[in-house]
């Protein structure tokens, strides 16, 4: 084994030494392949699904052919794709809660870890690169760390199978504009693919009112992906990837709002004027080298990311209302290694294995503008002065892992095995996490599975407040508690089992069922002006549900559905406490409350119809509401936004065509709120988006 370890580093560091074929492969003459490109990229894309299979786990996939029938289709942002899986509940500023959980989400591009970067909203990845994306979630196989709710897996065009290039507009309602273009090919050994879009709306981010037009929440947009690959011979390839995103986001404003502190001898503002904006930034790139020595597969990258996150107040609004105004100046590099490795060791055997270093910087400069006020907090003057507040941290994450597949009989498998991870960052904190699941093919349509993981989550590491409490004591942005225990990360106890049936050859149901008892339980809540989430844990928490699936395919016709019920519970918050209010701490602490995330039930569902080159569509989401009120006791109404659209494709050419596309958003003008503004953690009303009126036209070449 420790050779195989050896090796495995040898490949990573100087790929010119691996170019020996393994002994099935194909024969060759001098560096050209007999095989056609497609075939061998197809081949190594199958081995590297193999390397680090999705065992035992729950896995939801959602291919290239599903985005183009959802809603606003591959127009859409991708957090919109991944909500048409089952259990995954939508919440403001686009975030995603699957199974419960309040994101816990763990990105993964072809095989590799993107590292996480600053939480705000919006995203710099985009559907449009999508060939096929996975939500994984249950009991996960060992080679899945860290983040654990969900794995969403991507896989990336490439170029071999869109050889050729699309130019697009789409836009419509709230003023929305979004230009893109695709391009893809290859030659010898090469493959490539590129996209990018720019985006404007005046519906940045959620209207925090029920009216049909926000005020200030313009947001321009641009997003960019690259992917260069080059194949080394038929058992090896290196390639490189990544994006880019610029964001800027007007912070929507909320008329009505009632002053509260006087500033300089202003007494009065008009809440409907305030302007206050956010700047994102995103980036990722990542380099990596595939080896197949005939029955040993690796594959190994370097990755990088880094993001910032400005936040700039209207300074003399915010101090109106609020008695405080801070910009809030972020910036987080992470880079690091992540080695995967399988070993076939015979028939019944197949040993995997591997390993990952995150090291990740983050810098803050949060300058905080308040007033002097009385040990009660009321206002003694009503001159403002600044608070100098930054701050420098750094960290790594380490995790290996071993693993055995091992096939106890031709129907039967079971995947078990470990991990150890280490966090080394504002926590020290290590686990070994024993992992194991069991598969059952009872007959040739239906598959069985269960399966136990001991997680540990490390709290995110741009996502925890290290402000100093006392530094606001005497002003208007006093604490009225100073406590301030650190964050730990979640320790997890993991039950997951379901069945797969198929009913002939186009239709195809699951049920699955989870549990899981945390210690630590790690939830995240806005707490300032800023979009930027703030992490904390409860001493103990529990999530528990169950999902139905089921799909149907035959001809032209394809329909989905999803539904969870779901409940996630905690008790008692022991980090971060100075953020709350006292008395809902002193009931939280004495009472298991729902989370705010939690939505008891969830479904989605979609159906299409395609005759020659005309595509017909409709898809809907349905929630019965998130938590709200005092210690979460309240519930939000529930909200089901029904979608439709057609397409049509005009062929010009054989490689020449154009489609157009009409979509209508909410088509019942249904107004609903996914926050009230209320809750434990909850910053801000949001409202979802009304009905709105969306038309494209992309041209193929």
């Amino acid at each position: 084994m420790p050779f195989r370890f050896a090796c495995l580093l040898l490949i990573a560091s100087c790929p010119v030494l691996a170019q020996t074929p393994a002994p099935d492969a194909p024969e060759t003459s001098g560096t050209t392949s007999m095989l056609p490109e497609v075939d061998v990229v197809e081949r190594l894309d199958q081995i590297r699904e193999s390397i680090v299979p999705n065992l035992g786990a729950t896995s939801y996939a959602i291919p290239t052919s599903q985005i183009e029938v959802q809603s606003q289709g591959d127009n859409a942002p991708i957090n919109q794709t991944i909500l048409r899986a089952p259990g995954v509940a939508q919440d403001s500023f686009g975030q995603l809660h699957v199974r419960g959980e309040h994101n816990n989400l763990q990105f993964r591009i072809n095989g590799i870890l993107l590292p996480e970067g600053i939480t705000g909203f919006g995203m710099e990845l985009d559907s449009r690169f999508i060939s096929n994306v996975q939500l994984v979630d249950g009991a996960l196989p060992a080679q899945f760390g860290f983040k654990t709710a969900g794995i969403i897996d991507i896989d990336t065009k490439n170029g071999t199978e869109n050889q050729a290039g699309s130019a697009s507009f789409y836009g419509g309602g709230n003023s929305h504009m979004e230009p893109s273009f695709q391009y893809g090919g290859g030659n010898d050994k090469w493959t490539w693919y590129g996209e990018g879009d720019f985006t404007h709306d005046t519906l940045g981010i959620e209207n925090p009112t029920p009216r049909d037009n926000a005020i200030h929440d313009t947001t321009n947009q641009y997003r960019g992906f690259g992917y260069l690959a080059y194949i080394i011979d038929d058992t090896s390839r290196i390639s490189f990837f990544g994006g880019s995103s610029y964001q800027d986001y007007q912070i929507p404003d909320n008329p009505g709002q009632v002053p509260a502190y006087d500033y300089e001898g202003i007494t009065d503002f008009n809440s409907s004027l305030l302007n206050e904006n956010q700047h994102q930034q995103n980036s990722y790139a990542v380099l990596a080298y595939q080896k197949s020595f005939d029955a040993f597969n690796v594959q190994a990258a370097l990755f990088e990311r880094y993001s910032t996150v400005l936040f700039t107040p209207d300074t003399e609004g915010d101090l109106i209302f609020n008695g405080l105004a801070g910009t809030e100046n972020h910036s987080l590099n992470s880079q690091g290694v992540q080695a995967d490795a399988s070993d076939i060791l015979n028939e019944r055997h197949t040993l995997r294995f591997g390993f990952s270093v995150t090291m990740a910087e983050q810098h803050a400069d949060d300058p905080l503008s308040v007033f002097p006020a009385d040990s009660a907090g009321n206002e003694t003057s009503d001159i403002p002065f600044t608070i100098d507040q930054g701050d420098y941290r750094a960290g790594g994450l380490y995790g290996v892992y071993l693993q055995d597949e091992w096939k106890i009989a031709p129907a039967l498998t079971l995947n078990y095995g470990g991990r150890f991870d280490i966090v080394d960052q504002f926590a020290h904190q290590n686990q070994f996490s024993p992992r194991m699941n069991l598969t059952l093919e009872a007959t040739r349509s239906t598959t069985l599975h269960a399966g136990y993981a001991k997680y540990f989550t490390p709290p995110s590491f741009e996502a925890v407040n290290q402000r100093d409490v006392a530094a606001t004591n005497d002003t208007t942005s006093r604490f009225t508690s100073t406590r301030d225990d650190a964050v730990r990360a979640e320790r997890g106890d993991y039950f997951d089992a379901g069945v797969t049936q198929q009913v002939g050859s186009d239709f195809h149901l699951g049920l699955d069922g989870y549990y899981k008892e945390a210690e630590n339980q790690i939830d995240s809540g806005q707490f300032g002006a800023a979009i930027i989430e703030t992490e904390f844990n409860y001493k103990k928490g529990n999530v528990y549900g169950v999902e139905m699936t089921a799909d149907y395919d035959h001809g032209g016709f394809f329909a989905y559905g999803n539904l969870a019920l779901s409940r996630a519970e905690g008790t008692d918050i022991d980090s971060q406490q100075f953020q709350f209010d006292p008395t809902e701490l002193d009931y939280i602490k004495n009472h298991w409350i729902y989370l705010d995330h939690n939505q008891a039930i969830t479904a989605s569902a979609g159906v299409s119809y395609t005759w020659n080159e005309t595509r017909v569509y409709a898809d809907f989401l349905y929630g019965n509401g998130l938590r709200a009120g005092f210690a979460n006791l309240q519930k939000l109404p529930p909200y089901y936004p029904l979608n439709l659209g057609i397409e049509q494709k005009v062929q010009l050419t054989k490689t020449e065509a154009i489609k157009l596309r009409f979509d209508i958003v909410n088509i019942l003008d249904q107004v609903y709120e996914l926050r009230s503004g209320t809750g434990v953690g909850v910053g801000a009303p949001q409202y979802g988006p009304r009905r709105a009126f969306y038309a494209g036209v992309s041209f193929d070449f």
